[in-house]
């Protein structure tokens, strides 16, 4: 399995701090967050990484190289100045993420600005009818009205139902590329409504974890984790 660690966001909720470093860079417990996901894919047996950057992207590249000295290999997907979103940098990078042209084996992708304990050899293969799979956590106080319901396996947008306990998405995910293919390539295109259209026509698989994680989104919440 391949895997794709998005890295070309700005961080502008990060500021001062990502003003001369890009987000995925910044550290928890003296590592950055990047490398944290590079090394918990290698301990799962996850070898080949796709990383996609903008935002003083070649510090990301300096930092990590080939992937050699963590036992990976690592290409990259270099984007302008302006980062394409999460779905628009999928689909630049999806001749990277598909085996042999294959449309339909499915690739994980993991938000390089959250941190998590997350065992990532519990990632199981996709259901014949699905087209991706989320995995989400219980809601944590930034997120409280959460962003997906979870029926049986299936994930259901929060608006469709009542009296459902939501969810919080991870940001880890596993996606067919059939899900992008029809999609521009080059263009700004966030992730989220596209999951919430999948949802619609029941092709989004989710499941509930326990784990450490967090969203690291204010200066705030990082240096929370280096306290803890």
């Amino acid at each position: 399995m391949r895997a794709m660690i998005l890295a070309a966001g700005r961080g502008e909720r990060m500021r001062p701090l990502t003003d001369t470093l890009p987000k995925p860079m910044l550290t928890v417990q003296g590592i950055p967050l990047i490398e944290h996901h590079v090394k918990n894919l290698a301990k799962a047996g996850i070898t080949d990484i796709i990383i996609n950057h903008a935002w003083l992207g070649e510090k990301i590249e300096d930092h990590l190289g080939c992937g050699e000295q963590f036992g990976v290999v690592i290409q990259y997907s270099r984007e302008a100045a302006q980062a394409l979103e999460t779905a628009g940098g999928i689909i630049k990078a999806l001749p990277l993420l598909m085996k042999e042209g294959d449309a339909t084996a499915p690739f994980l992708v993991v938000n390089g600005d959250v941190f998590t304990s997350f065992d990532f050899a519990q990632i199981t293969t996709l259901n014949d009818e699905a087209l991706a799979k989320i995995w989400l956590v219980e809601n944590p106080e930034h997120n409280v009205n959460g962003d997906f319901c979870l029926v049986d396996a299936n994930i259901v947008n929060r608006t469709a139902t009542e009296n459902k306990q939501t969810y919080t998405f991870t940001g880890i995910g596993l996606y067919r590329p059939l899900f992008f293919a029809a999609l521009s390539n080059e263009k700004v295109l966030a992730l989220g409504p596209l999951l919430r259209e999948l949802a619609d026509k029941e092709k989004l698989e989710g499941e509930v974890i326990e784990c450490n994680w967090t969203d690291v989104g204010t200066p705030e919440r990082l240096a929370q984790l280096n306290q803890s």
